[in-house]
């Protein structure tokens, strides 16, 4: 069974999941593939405990307090190269960026092969399941473009200047007409 409940954070509603013993999503109001990595089945219970736990941490993060990751489980559900992707998302730095190709070498490293394709990452990061909480957004493409956020571009500049990330030399993608 899983169960969710709602969190008013200074970016909008969000909507955290669980297992009841993990943490298995974080979704930010109309995020971008929020049908295809959000169970179906959840019942509404905020009485959860580790449903708790994580609206602390997101106080905590809001307030400024670079809340460590290890104060809760997390279980994203996912294949095993998308799982590969997110650890690596967790090693990044509060207030620090790295970039799909980056991440690309890590994993192709972690895999044993010569190389992977930055798109196969974009996807995996594009698809985290628990926003904020495994830092998706600090992951911006080699030219400093800040492509890629399924919670909107928007969002993701909110949350880096919200850790003190140098904006400097960062761009939002081209819009197509």
């Amino acid at each position: 069974m899983y169960y969710k409940t709602h969190y008013q954070s200074p970016l909008g509603d969000m909507l955290i999941a669980s297992d009841e013993d993990n943490i298995i999503g974080l979704w930010i109001a109309d995020q971008k593939y929020i049908d295809t990595t959000m169970p179906k089945d959840m019942v509404e219970n905020s009485q959860i405990s580790i449903l708790k736990e994580a609206i602390v941490w997101l106080d905590d993060y809001f307030a400024g307090k670079q809340p460590n990751l290890s104060r809760l489980p997390l279980a994203p559900i996912g294949g095993e190269f998308r799982q590969l992707v997110w650890s690596i998302l967790m090693e990044i730095p509060y207030g620090e960026l790295t970039t799909y190709g980056n991440i690309a070498k890590e994993v192709a490293r972690r895999m044993g092969k010569d190389r992977m394709s930055a798109q196969a990452i974009g996807g995996a990061v594009g698809h985290n399941p628990i926003s904020i909480i495994i830092p998706c957004h600090r992951v911006v493409g080699s030219n400093k473009n800040l492509t890629g956020y399924a919670g909107g571009i928007d969002i993701k500049v909110k949350l880096l200047e919200h850790e003190g990330v140098d904006m400097k030399g960062l761009f939002m993608p081209k819009q197509d007409d």
